[in-house]
């Protein structure tokens, strides 16, 4: 295999395990390349963890909880913000290996970087409005108040497709509420959090309250759930992978469950809608990290007036987009995150042309290094075609019209996914018909809008839990009741 080299290495380098404060070679020093999806070439290699690195991660964590969770809030605060600040400082190095880690955009990086450091900074300052609540007794016999305090170890299985946004989501609310974190990032996109726990090093972050470590199923992932040490498994990924972690984490003891899992979302458009404003948005979602985005549109209902004209405005945008990875130039997409990714969409496409779905742009990998595939539109008109219960996470836009407001509903909530959804209309009754029947755990009207200060999460097989949002530290929190009787006078 050829490798991106500077100065006869690897671009990166290699990178250790990071526990117990320090950063650490894999017991059986196995390594594992990082292949960066725009190159197919190695860009760095880090530890690959066996079953006695995670047994001493864990172990580490709980360490590491101990201190933590004890630390007065001011001194948590602190190093928040010493670490926050660090990263910072290293802003372009993350980002950079963003770029070839996933080969997004430059631009693209951005979100990664800045989400982390919001979701640093945002749970600072969520956590100091956190109070006791007081309970008025009845008979006026007894004073009661319910306090919060940190849950304990959690462990955090990362999706590839944004590695700093995920991890932000956890670590914030983790490190504010006085958890440790035992971070697992994706095979596929590990280099930013190991050089995370490099600048964690670099601090002298307290040892143990942060820990990263990767490796396979039976060493690390198993492991990780089945330990009575973690209290919280939190995850962004597949509805699949939920599920087996849901199971190997119940095997040992009772965890609490906080994830955000695949999506299907209806992108349903009126007549009376701004075409413009419609087209372009659904244009940003799917060709944005090259659709690789759980809230991204799955299925475009499109009534059918204006569904000829919202088809040639959206071909005319995808034919337009920019395909390619660096710098040197402002790229509008990147490739897909690996081999099999591509052959999915392939697939996909594939079953929806076997459906009766007509390509109107697109359809084909883009031939050349790199796994790329062509930003693509198709029409389909059977509203009952399987393909449309897969979640595309890709650059494919699939446009299905639909005759009213019952039939947009329907068609929308035929899914057992329930994360997000988006309605353009400006008929407030309309609007209101749907955000009252949509089965879904955000509705968008007429427009897009993600922070970290809004509550993020799904429904049905969606998800548990919330990220983002002050609602997220609930998670990470135990309630607890203290009532203490009024001595008689």
């Amino acid at each position: 295999m050829k490798e991106i080299k500077v100065n006869g290495n690897l671009k990166f380098g290699h990178k250790n395990l990071y526990f117990d404060g320090e950063l650490k070679a894999a017991l059986n020093d196995k390594k594992f390349e990082v292949i960066s999806p725009a190159t197919e070439k190695a860009v760095a290699t880090i530890s690959w963890a066996d079953i006695s690195d995670t047994q001493k991660t864990l172990e580490s964590a709980r360490q590491g909880f101990e201190f933590w969770s004890k630390l007065p809030l001011e001194k948590r605060l602190e190093w928040i913000d010493k670490l926050r600040n660090k990263i910072l400082e290293n802003a372009e190095l993350l980002r950079e290996s963003i770029m070839y880690e996933m080969g997004k955009t430059w631009a693209g990086t951005l979100e990664d970087l800045t989400s982390i450091t919001d979701s640093l900074q945002f749970y600072s300052q969520e956590i100091k409005k956190r109070t006791d609540l007081v309970i008025d007794d009845r008979e006026g016999s007894h004073e009661h108040k319910v306090i919060s305090q940190p849950l304990g170890v959690v462990v955090a299985f990362l999706a590839y497709n944004f590695p700093l946004l995920n991890l932000g989501f956890k670590l914030g609310p983790a490190l504010a509420a006085g958890c440790s974190i035992v971070i697992k990032p994706s095979e596929y996109s590990p280099l930013s959090a190991y050089i995370l726990g490099e600048l964690c090093h670099e601090i002298n972050f307290p040892k143990g309250v942060i820990n990263i470590i990767c490796g396979d199923t039976e060493n690390v992932g198993i492991p990780l759930c089945e330990s009575k040490i973690p209290q919280l498994i939190t995850m962004i990924g597949s509805t699949e992978t939920a599920k087996k972690l849901i199971v190997q984490s119940s095997r040992t003891s009772i965890k609490r469950f906080s994830m955000e899992c695949g999506g299907n979302a209806p992108f349903i458009v009126f007549p009376d809608a701004s075409l413009d404003d419609a087209v372009s948005i659904a244009k940003a979602l799917k060709t944005g990290n090259s659709g690789q985005i759980c809230v991204a549109p799955n299925r475009l209902f499109v009534h059918r007036d204006i569904i000829e004209p919202f088809a040639e405005k959206l071909v005319a945008l995808f034919e337009k987009t920019k395909v390619g990875f660096g710098t040197d130039q402002h790229w509008d997409m990147g490739p897909l995150a690996n081999r099999m990714s591509v052959e999915k969409i392939e697939d996909i496409v594939g079953e929806a042309r076997d459906q009766g779905g007509k390509v109107l742009c697109g359809g084909h990998p883009i031939s050349g290094t790199g796994y790329y595939f062509e930003p693509t539109v198709i029409l389909l008109n059977d509203s009952k075609a399987k393909v449309l219960q897969k979640e595309i996470f890709g650059p494919v836009a699939i446009l299905v019209p639909f005759s009213s407001k019952e039939e947009a509903l329907r068609l929308s909530n035929e899914t057992d996914a329930g994360l997000a959804s988006y309605l353009f209309t400006e008929d407030a009754q309309v609007q209101q018909y749907f955000i009252e029947r949509l089965e879904f755990g955000e509705v968008q009207i007429n427009g897009v809008k993600y922070d970290i200060y809004l509550p993020h999460g799904g429904i049905k097989n969606s998800g548990i839990g919330v990220d983002c949002s002050s609602f997220a530290l609930d998670d990470y929190l135990i309630r607890k009741r203290v009532s203490k009787a009024i001595p008689e006078l």
